[in-house]
């Protein structure tokens, strides 16, 4: 059918042609051509920005402000010398560290680990996580909460979904202006994607967010400063200009081109939205921006990476990102909380490896819960501490004689706020802490627990690369003592 061409208008194509802005097709903010002729038409007088603000309020949760935290301790840290100790076994079992009392009776956890004792009545412990087909680079199994998210066995891993992308797809971001999914990433296989659901929901890189400490490989302060880049416009572009409605089209297809060279066509509309909200409002720009927080707050997390990416994980729960991923390494490799021994670099062994990394996580951990809390975000932010799986129960491995290797039979990790049932330890392991000897939890029970949080219904599905329908939550239920 001929196209109708506008009274006056010479027939030959011109620059905006393909964008039929003088007809309706259906709900006109829906994707990109919708989206460019609100903007370039001016529809009912809107601006671009507004027209973005309505579009996310539209999406925003029908379940409550809800977010997750995970602490992702990469490399696997010792169940047995964190939350799990085994103080009456032999010395090659037990480790060479103590053990002190926590606010849980007859709960004892290590000794490099005081300032969460203190507050255990507000953590629940869970020392029998079954994490069984779990490794590391990538690390997906828990991260996706899939056994079959397993790249080293499974050529198709790649496609299962990260739990923070499905979040972002059929939750979003808890306010708008904000990306709902983010994450701080030393290395790319620290982290999963979102596969077959598409780019679009990929995490936002956090350390391109806000200047940063840099630190080296073996966890050393170089004194240097990098990341920030994100919200740095190319030059002879400003926020004036990007939100000019005359050259808006020039500016969206200019990222259309650069986001085609990296084969991402595919998230150009989410992409587009997403980039033009950050920049155009200032949600997500103030929430990166450490200099708004009072000097007393960022003292108080201190300077360390690690730390002030929990404090920006803060800032962004509180701006309504959903969730934030912390990739707790300083490594590229397998990651920092892999101790295989004192004599196999770089990560070294029980004493030398995992004790400097211990008082710096119980700070971390516990100032984070306790800002939460105090700001009265407990009931709504859920902070989660784990690592792909667990050591083992006996130390000297590779010819070491203080570390321990993988042990996927059982692992422990830390759960805090979320408005859960806290104050209590699930599950046990037997008198070596390598087997679970009761109340297995499996990655599907932490996924089904975290959709249940965000109130995303257990029965989700999505369609794989190949057409297939497959289910968010594979063999799972949520954790019912949470709840």
């Amino acid at each position: 059918m001929p196209r109708r061409r506008r009274p006056g208008c010479p027939g030959h194509r011109h620059a905006f042609d393909g964008f039929r802005a003088l007809e309706r097709e259906g709900l006109v903010v829906g994707g990109r051509r919708g989206m460019l002729k609100a903007g370039l038409a001016g529809m009912a007088g809107l601006s671009l920005p507004g027209l973005l603000r309505r579009r996310a309020a539209a999406e925003a949760p029908a379940h409550g402000r809800k977010s997750v935290i995970l602490l992702w301790m990469t490399g696997g840290p010792s169940q047995i010398d964190t939350w799990d100790p085994k103080p009456d076994r032999p010395w090659e079992n037990r480790g060479p560290f103590g053990t002190i009392a926590t606010r849980l009776p007859g709960v004892r956890i290590c000794e490099h680990l005081p300032r969460q004792a203190a507050i255990l009545d507000r953590v629940t412990l869970i020392r029998s996580v079954d994490a069984r087909g779990s490794n590391h680079e990538p690390n997906t199994v828990f991260q996706t909460g899939n056994r079959a998210a397993e790249p080293r066995v499974n050529p198709e891993a790649g496609e299962y979904p990260a739990i923070a992308a499905v979040v972002a797809k059929h939750r979003g971001a808890n306010a708008p202006g904000v990306p709902a999914n983010v994450g701080f990433w030393r290395s790319s296989s620290h982290i999963a994607f979102a596969g077959a659901l598409g780019q679009q929901y990929d995490p936002l890189q956090g350390n391109a967010g806000a200047p940063l400490p840099v630190y080296d490989l073996v966890g050393n302060d170089t004194g240097r400063v990098a990341g920030g880049e994100l919200f740095r416009l190319p030059a002879g572009l400003d926020l004036d200009r990007l939100g000019s409605r005359r050259t808006l089209l020039a500016d969206l297809d200019r990222l259309r081109r650069g986001l085609d060279l990296s084969g991402a066509m595919a998230a150009t509309d989410e992409f587009q939205r997403q980039a033009v909200e950050m920049l155009v409002g200032d949600g997500a720009r103030r929430a990166f921006d450490l200099s708004l927080e009072p000097e007393a707050s960022r003292e108080r997390y201190g300077p360390h990476l690690w730390c002030r990416q929990a404090l920006l994980a803060r800032r962004l729960v509180e701006a309504g990102v959903a969730f934030v991923t912390i990739d707790l390494s300083y490594h590229t490799a397998s990651g920092t909380w892999d101790n295989h021994g004192d004599n196999i670099p770089p990560y070294g062994g029980i004493s030398r490896g995992l004790a400097p990394l211990l008082p710096l996580f119980d700070h971390l951990f516990t100032t984070l819960v306790l800002d939460l809390e105090e700001r009265g975000l407990a009931e709504q932010v859920l902070v989660i501490a784990m690592g792909e799986f667990g050591r083992t129960p006996t130390m000297g491995t590779q010819g070491s004689t203080d570390g321990r290797d993988h042990w996927p039979e059982v692992m422990s990790m830390a759960l805090a706020g979320g408005g859960l049932r806290h104050g209590q330890v699930i599950g046990a392991t037997d008198r070596q802490g390598g087997s679970i000897a009761e109340r297995p939890v499996t990655p599907g029970d932490l996924a089904a627990t975290l959709y249940r949080h965000f109130g995303v219904p257990l029965e989700t599905r999505y369609v794989d690369l190949k057409g297939r329908p497959r289910d968010v939550v594979d063999h799972g239920g949520p954790i019912a003592e949470l709840f």
